[in-house]
């Protein structure tokens, strides 16, 4: 069996022996022919595949009406659509649909809504990390063929590196975290250039891990002077340790160190006793568990329930100029988002995302995070369904949240127009149009208030929650 993740998902859905989805444990055709690939985009097509692959513009739009309607007359079930397709004949199942279905007037109807793509090849990069699941996951299971697109999905080391090379054009669009677009845009950190963020990945999904020899210090109380990695400093990990040390009386640039380490090198520096303990992001919070060497003190839910962590973001310029791509870039995007959302597809996301080319993690450590039952390294298992979930609307209110406090702890300084920036930046009416075109449920309202750690953040007062805080700068 080759271990790939690379063929495209844009497939026959009538016939039985073509997966629409080509996970790890794939078994058709198309897998057992082929060889393995790398990272980069969908592989080309081989003579024995080559008749029933789109081969223009107008025939992927087709393909992926079909593709769709049958997908979702099956539940997303893929195992099922193959069961059935070989039981009765594809040719009877696509004759069946179309006597249900005007076809022809739906793929007319998909094509002028959507418009010509300006681009169809692009790349997209991502940080490995189950947060990431949206963007990952839609390549080798189909979202973006879906869509008329030919995604290049690119593993990046780490942050600043997906930064510079959002701000180089060398990406068309990036997994992010939902701090960096407003840092981009105001200049923080790096040239200052306007990025656009119309959908959040994941909500929840991180925690704090400490080192297995500080099972005796639970008290945060406790934690002055230890040393503490998160992702990058324009990153919800380093704003809710920050938070919540601050809470429990510690200033976080005095009484501890914080130092920027990638995720993939989390579980190695803690190891190595180079850092006490890290907030990051999963799975390398279920990973230090996995390996014996770290226990998770709290999950990052606990601090804020429902708090965003990664996102999808791509330069104004990038929308600007590709307007009806970036609509089918985005489509993609938040119906991934909602597959994603679905807990009883957890187990077979964990499975498609888990090669090399993706998270390179074992298929149990990802379940553990997806599903929410884990190990917690202090001799118990845990069930939090939503220890992390999926949720694509970027509430403007989150986004004046993260303002606060980059000026809290001096990112930013002078006046902040909180608002503006964060319509600005957070496109909630695009992912609001988005996802009542695709038929989910899209909040009215853009804003709302929330409770962290028993405190209330008002968003329309963002200046008097600043001055609220005791420990602060300036």
């Amino acid at each position: 069996m080759k271990d790939n993740n690379d063929h495209s998902s844009l497939g026959n859905p009538f016939d039985h022996r073509q997966s629409l989805i080509h996970g790890r444990q794939c078994d058709c055709h198309q897998c057992h022919s082929s060889q393995p690939s790398i990272i980069t985009s969908s592989t080309q097509p081989t003579a024995k595949t080559a008749a029933s692959t789109p081969s223009s513009a107008d025939d992927v739009m087709d393909r992926m009406v079909e593709s769709a309607l049958v997908r979702g007359m099956f539940g997303h079930s893929d195992m099922h659509r193959r069961q059935f397709m070989k039981l009765v004949g594809g040719g009877t199942a696509a004759a069946a649909l179309a006597s249900l279905f005007p076809l022809d007037s739906i793929k007319a109807a998909v094509k002028e809504s959507l418009g010509p793509l300006e681009k169809t090849q692009l790349n997209v990069g991502f940080v490995p990390i189950t947060c990431a699941t949206p963007i990952i996951m839609a390549h080798p299971m189909g979202f973006y063929e879906r869509y008329g697109l030919d995604v290049s999905v690119i593993k990046t080391a780490g942050w600043a590196v997906a930064r510079d090379k959002s701000l180089n054009r060398e990406y068309d669009a990036a997994h992010m975290l939902t701090p960096m677009p407003l840092a981009m845009t105001l200049g923080a950190g790096s040239t200052p250039e306007p990025f656009i963020m119309p959908a959040v990945e994941n909500i929840n999904g991180q925690a704090i891990v400490l080192h297995n020899d500080h099972l005796d210090k639970r008290d945060p109380q406790q934690w002055k002077g230890f040393t503490f990695g998160v992702p990058f400093e324009y990153s919800m990990h380093n704003f809710l340790l920050r938070y919540y040390v601050a809470e429990h009386g510690l200033d976080p640039d005095q009484d501890i160190q914080i130092r920027v380490i990638p995720p993939p090198e989390m579980v190695a520096n803690l190891r190595a006793g180079n850092i006490d303990g890290f907030l990051s992001p999963d799975p390398f919070n279920q990973r230090a568990v996995f390996e014996r060497i770290g226990f998770i003190h709290l999950l990052t839910k606990e601090i804020w329930d429902g708090h965003p962590c990664c996102a999808f973001a791509t330069s104004a310029r990038f929308a600007r100029e590709n307007p009806n791509t970036y609509g089918a870039l985005l489509r993609a995007i938040i119906d991934a988002t909602q597959y994603s959302s679905d807990p009883a597809n957890r187990s077979e996301i964990a499975e498609a995302i888990a090669p090399t080319n993706y998270l390179n993690q074992p298929v149990t450590v990802i379940e553990q995070v997806l599903t929410g039952r884990f190990a917690d390294g202090l001799g118990g298992v845990q069930n939090v369904p939503d220890r992390i979930d999926f949720d694509p609307f970027p509430w403007h209110s989150m986004a004046v949240w993260i303002l606060t406090q980059m000026k809290r702890w001096g990112y930013i300084e002078g006046d902040v127009d909180y608002q503006q920036i964060a319509r600005d930046v957070y496109l909630a009416t695009d992912a609001q149009t988005v996802m009542r075109e695709l038929g989910y449920d899209a909040p009215e309202e853009t804003a709302r208030n929330y409770q962290i750690m028993g405190k209330t953040f008002d968003y329309t007062q963002p200046e008097a929650y600043v001055d609220s805080f005791a420990i602060r700068r300036g």
